[in-house]
C-alpha cells in the first residue's frame, strides 16, 4: 500500500496512544423547538422521538415516500428542543422540507450550524481529558450528558478507540479544542471520518440521497429504525423490505489503493461491465495508506472481484464490520 502522509501517520499513531481531538467536517445542525417538537418528528423519522430522553442520543433516518433515505440523522435533546445532526450539504433542504410538514404543530425549525459546533475526541485519554475540562464523559454508546449549553455524546468505538462528540456554542468551541489539545493531538477531520467508517456508521450526503432504503446501509442494525413506532414517510416500503425477505443489498467495509473515492462512486464486478453492483457511501484515508469505505453492495456480489468506477477500475477488497450483518431480512426480535 501507499504510505500515508507523515502528518496523518502521526495522527493515527496518536489515536493509538493518548488520543486525538478534531473538528469533524461537513456537519449541519437543526434545532426543532416547541411543545409539539417530539410529536412532529416522531411522525417524520424512522426512529421513535416521543420517548427520547435527555440522557440519550439516537440515530434516525428521514425517508422519501418511496422509502429512500433523504438524510441520516443523530438526534438529542437540549434545553431548548431537539437537535438534529446531519450532513451539512443537506441541512438547508432538509430543514425546508421538514418545515413544509409542520402545518398546525407547535414546532419551529432553526439552523444551528453557525451557533453551535461539534468537537470530537477519541482515544485512551479522551474521557479523562473531558473530565479535566469539567465535562462529563458518558460511558455507554449513545448516552448523552449536558452541562449548561454543552452536550457530550458517547459514540460507538471506532476501530477499538473510545470516542465522544462535544456540541458546544461556537464561541466556546475553539477554546475547548485548545484545552483538549494539551493532552490530545489535533487531527484532521478525515481521521474522524475513518473512525465513523470503522464503527460502521454511514452518513447520507447529497451524492447518495434517495439511493438506499435504510436496511441497504445497515441502518436498522445500528439502531436507526424502530419497526414498532407509528407511520412516517416511506414506512410501508421500509417495513416490506424487512418482513418480506426482499432485501438484496447490504453495506460492507471495503478498502482500496489510490486516491480516496467520493461518496456516490459506483462499484462493478470484474465479470460484469454492464450494471454497477454497489456504491460508495462514505470513504476516508486509512492508517496504512490507501483508503477504507462503507459501501452498499448486492449481497451476491460481496465475495466477487470488485472494482471502483468501472469493471476494470482499481480493485477493491471487502472487510469486516464491527457488528454482524444478516444476509437475509428477518423479523426483528
Amino acid at each position: 500500500m501507499h504510505a500515508p502522509n507523515p502528518a496523518r501517520a502521526a495522527q493515527f499513531a496518536a489515536l493509538r496512544q493518548d488520543g486525538i481531538v478534531c473538528r469533524p467536517a461537513a456537519i449541519g445542525l437543526i434545532r426543532v423547538a416547541g411543545d409539539d417538537a417530539a410529536t412532529f418528528l416522531h411522525g417524520q423519522l424512522t426512529n421513535a422521538v416521543e420517548d427520547l430522553g435527555a440522557g440519550e442520543a439516537r440515530l434516525a433516518g428521514y425517508c422519501s415516500p418511496k422509502g429512500r433515505l433523504l438524510a441520516t440523522l443523530l438526534m438529542w435533546r437540549d434545553a431548548q428542543g431537539i437537535v438534529l445532526q446531519l450532513s451539512a450539504d443537506l441541512q438547508p433542504a432538509i430543514q425546508k422540507r421538514l418545515s413544509m410538514f409542520v402545518l398546525r404543530a407547535k414546532a419551529k425549525l432553526s439552523d444551528l450550524s453557525a451557533e453551535m459546533e461539534v468537537v470530537g475526541v477519541a482515544g485512551a485519554r479522551a474521557a479523562s481529558t473531558l473530565e479535566a475540562a469539567g465535562l462529563p464523559a458518558p460511558a455507554t454508546p449513545w448516552h448523552a450528558a449536558t452541562v449548561g449549553d454543552t452536550t457530550v455524546i458517547r459514540l460507538p468505538d471506532g476501530d477499538g478507540a473510545p470516542r465522544w462528540q462535544v456540541c458546544a456554542p461556537a464561541a466556546n468551541a475553539e477554546a475547548l479544542r485548545q484545552t483538549f489539545a494539551a493532552t490530545l493531538l489535533p487531527a484532521d477531520a478525515e481521521v474522524w471520518d475513518w473512525l465513523d467508517i470503522r464503527a460502521g456508521l454511514p452518513r447520507i450526503a447529497v451524492p447518495t440521497q434517495e439511493q438506499f432504503v435504510p436496511q441497504m446501509i445497515n441502518f436498522e442494525l445500528i439502531g436507526g429504525v424502530n419497526f414498532r413506532k407509528g407511520c412516517y414517510p416511506g414506512q410501508e416500503v421500509v417495513a416490506r423490505s424487512q418482513y418480506r425477505g426482499t432485501l438484496k443489498r447490504r453495506m460492507w467495509l471495503v478498502r482500496g489503493e489510490g486516491d480516496t473515492p467520493d461518496a456516490g462512486v459506483e462499484i462493478y464486478r470484474a465479470d460484469d461491465a454492464g450494471q454497477p453492483c454497489g456504491m460508495i457511501v462514505n470513504a476516508a484515508p486509512s492508517p496504512d495508506g490507501g483508503w477504507e469505505a462503507l459501501a452498499e453492495l448486492k449481497i451476491d456480489a460481496a465475495g466477487a472481484s470488485l472494482h471502483l468506477d468501472h469493471a476494470e477500475g482499481l480493485p477493491i477488497a471487502t472487510g469486516q464490520l464491527p457488528y454482524p450483518v444478516p444476509l437475509l431480512a428477518t423479523d426483528p426480535a
